[in-house]
């Protein structure tokens, strides 16, 4: 691994753990999936030219709600790759912009679609009044962290003894 791995968020396997094979490794990350989790990990498909995505669960119609209520204008994906040789999931971030239209997310690409290596933190809660009894209490509350796809992605790869490959320029 390299100087700049932390600009990258790359992290070398770890030492002492078997390297598991590519079939495990890919269950293992596939494993990552939870119901309560506002993302998801899914084979890519042959547009996308990897291995495997991980990315918000925008389109779900139990998040979609969440995800306008909080004004979320990306969606947030992270492709992987296997490089076999190496021992690493080589992964590029993707981000692409959103736009509601009653309540329904509809993608598009645009000038602002970016790729590469993305962190990003954000939250908001959101407190009212009820309409109909006067009562005072939470609306909804979401947070959009980028670590919280990534961070469950590098431990599993680290589990299986695959490092971490960010990919900030060239090919995944």
């Amino acid at each position: 691994m390299g100087i700049l791995d932390w600009l990258t968020g790359s992290k070398p396997a770890p030492s002492g753990v078997a390297r598991e094979s590519v079939a495990k490794l890919r269950q293992r990350l596939l494993a990552v999936n939870r119901p309560t989790a506002p993302f998801k990990v899914r084979e890519a498909t042959k547009k996308e030219d990897c291995d495997l995505v991980a990315e918000w669960r925008i389109v779900d119609a139990k998040w979609y709600e969440i995800f306008a209520k909080a004004g979320i204008k990306r969606v947030f994906k992270v492709l992987m790759k296997f490089d076999e040789a190496k021992g690493e999931v080589r992964a590029v971030d993707e981000e692409w912009e959103v736009e509601w239209r009653a309540g329904v997310p509809t993608l598009s690409a645009s000038a602002r679609a970016s790729r590469g290596q993305s962190w990003e933190k954000s939250f908001e809660t959101v407190y009212a009044f009820d309409e109909e009894d006067l009562s005072f209490g939470k609306i909804y509350s979401y947070k959009f962290d980028t670590s919280e796809i990534k961070d469950p992605l590098v431990e599993a790869a680290h589990a299986g003894g695959w490092g971490w490959r960010g990919v900030a320029f060239g090919k995944l």
